[in-house]
């Protein structure tokens, strides 16, 4: 039942219980789309998630059950952007236990992510989406909750330490 889910914000207490989700959540994701597309190091996760947490460059809200088990999360931080009309919110990840989907937790996350998103002032949520058509579902949950796509794919571009030397594109290498 679902009245007995709390949702709160996290503490640095919880970055074990947040990143171990974390990894749940890739490990999901390169198996439905059969490619390793993350590096996921659960140490590294929870020294990174605290660091966040401390400096307030991350927030977290986690969902729990009755028994005090996190069976979800959801992570943000504050963007920035001339299109957005300034200040807005962009969603880093978000995690249901399997068991526990369907069952109105992934909609108090994002009512709760809502509500914090308004208190700080932010002018709209973003998020990007895994690949299609193996997340059709986690794009109609989105659009229930009143996103809309708005086109594109998200891009990356991997940086190397310093130390490792500049990775130039192949393109570049032949000029």
């Amino acid at each position: 039942m679902t009245s007995n889910i709390t949702i709160q914000r996290a503490s640095v207490a919880q970055a074990t219980e947040v990143a171990t989700l974390t990894g749940n959540l890739l490990s999901e994701i390169m198996r439905a789309v059969n490619s390793p597309a993350f590096n996921f190091d659960l140490a590294a996760t929870i020294t990174r998630l605290e660091d966040f947490l401390i400096q307030e460059k991350y927030f977290v809200f986690v969902a729990r059950d009755a028994r005090e088990q996190t069976i979800g999360f959801v992570s943000l931080y504050e963007s920035y952007a001339l299109y957005a009309e300034g200040v807005f919110g962009t969603l880093a990840e978000f995690y249901v236990c399997p068991e526990w989907r369907s069952k109105n937790v992934g909609f108090r996350l994002i009512a709760q992510v809502r509500s914090f998103a308004i208190s700080r002032g932010w002018k709209r949520l973003e998020v990007t989406t895994p690949p299609l058509p193996q997340f059709d579902r986690t794009v109609l949950f989105y659009e229930r909750e009143g996103f809309s796509v708005t086109g594109g794919r998200r891009l990356k571009l991997v940086l190397r330490d310093r130390s490792e030397g500049l990775s130039l594109p192949a393109s570049a290498a032949h000029e």
